[in-house]
């Protein structure tokens, strides 16, 4: 069983982004990892997970809690500072 720590090193995304996209595709922690790990690896998958990511602020907006907000809105700010779009 992989840790946390290992799923993550694995697949250069942080914690919040991979829960996220665990929450949006309703994945377990690990396959929403393995998921992104291919995913991140081209242009067209970076624009998936952004995707992903901006659909979460939304939902999170839509909901109304303010700390699930700022940590969607978090998420996709150091997304886009790691995979920025071309």
């Amino acid at each position: 069983m992989l840790s946390m720590k290992e799923c993550l090193d694995y697949c250069d995304l942080n914690e919040d982004e991979v829960s996220l996209i665990a929450h949006h595709e309703h994945l377990s922690f690990p396959m929403a990892a393995q998921m992104a790990c291919g995913l991140v690896q081209s242009e067209e998958g970076t624009g998936l997970l952004r995707g992903m990511l901006s659909e979460a602020i939304c939902e999170a907006a839509s909901e109304g809690g303010d700390d699930a907000l700022h940590r969607a809105e978090r998420a996709l700010v150091h997304f886009n500072s790691a995979h920025p779009p071309c």
